[in-house]
């Protein structure tokens, strides 16, 4: 019973990281969240959200090719 709790336990907090991955990807995608003039400012969070957003994915795919 205690491996299965804690099947189920890693299975939500993998899906949560992966939704919040997500999330902060899309944001800074759609220009929600941004970064500073002097650390490049929205073009360079764009290109970054795309980094997330892409490698995010690719880990669910792997995740789920592995399992």
């Amino acid at each position: 019973m205690a491996k299965q709790n804690g099947k189920v336990l890693n299975f939500v907090a993998w899906l949560t990281g992966v939704l919040v991955s997500l999330s902060v990807g899309f944001s800074m995608i759609d220009g929600i969240l941004s970064l500073p003039s002097w650390l490049g400012g929205g073009v360079l969070a764009m290109l970054v959200g795309w980094v997330v957003v892409i490698t995010t994915l690719l880990s669910v795919v792997l995740a789920v090719i592995k399992n």
